[in-house]
């Protein structure tokens, strides 16, 4: 006997459900990616952009940022900051510098010391220098200094280093509760060639990402030469 042609089919299973998580798990990933793309991209961005600026505005201090120094002379990336601060300091930008950064094991000198007696050897008054001689990174450089202002009733800063690193400091002070602002160096190691120019952004870059996460201090090796 010939089964009936209209029987009710069996029970059919899903299809396409492995297919379709799969699919929903490859666009997570892609957005994940091209979020991480924008954000890295737009944060490089902010690194250049405000390397570009140049804001002479009067403030209390002039703030210089510690670099390498060999038994109390300062590394040419040290020098050229501490030009620019001498440069601020003769165009009236702040009555004070204040030279920040402490010692490596070994060293004879702290950052801040060796930087004192570079801009003392240039003519500026030593009463008118302030040596923050604390500070192994930048993070603790910036909370050192901001600690020695306050202290003195100062609140303003304009920021000297090297032009990469002016949006991570400005951020750093600005979170310590300065009025901060930068002045970057616009010689030295960080911009004699392309080649250093691209390794600062790119350093500053996931530095400062770094920070915004974690509000740990992430210094990397500094390789342009010195």
């Amino acid at each position: 006997m010939r089964a009936r042609a209209d029987a009710a089919p069996g029970p059919v299973p899903p299809r396409g459900s492995g297919a379709g998580l799969w699919r929903w798990v490859r666009r997570l990933v892609v957005g994940s990616v091209l979020m991480g793309l924008v954000l890295v991209g737009g944060t490089g961005f902010r690194v250049w952009q405000v390397a570009r600026i140049d804001d002479y505005a009067t403030a209390d201090a002039i703030v210089v940022l510690g670099a390498a120094q060999y038994s109390g002379t300062p590394s040419s990336v040290f020098e050229a900051r501490l030009d620019q601060a001498y440069r601020l300091f003769r165009l009236g930008v702040a009555p004070r510098v204040i030279t920040v950064g402490g010692k490596q094991e070994g060293d004879l000198y702290t950052e801040a010391a060796s930087g004192k007696n570079y801009l003392q050897s240039r003519g500026v008054p030593s009463d008118k220098i302030l040596a923050v001689e604390t500070g192994s990174d930048t993070l603790r450089s910036i909370e050192a200094v901001a600690n020695a202002m306050q202290a003195r009733d100062m609140g303003s800063a304009v920021l000297v280093s090297d032009p990469w690193h002016s949006l991570r400091t400005r951020t750093m002070a600005r979170d310590e509760g300065l009025d901060a602002w930068t002045a970057p160096t616009r010689t030295g190691p960080a911009v004699y060639t392309r080649e250093s120019q691209a390794h600062g952004i790119a350093r500053e870059t996931g530095a400062l990402l770094w920070y915004q996460l974690t509000h740990f201090a992430a210094d990397f090796r500094y390789t342009a030469g010195q």
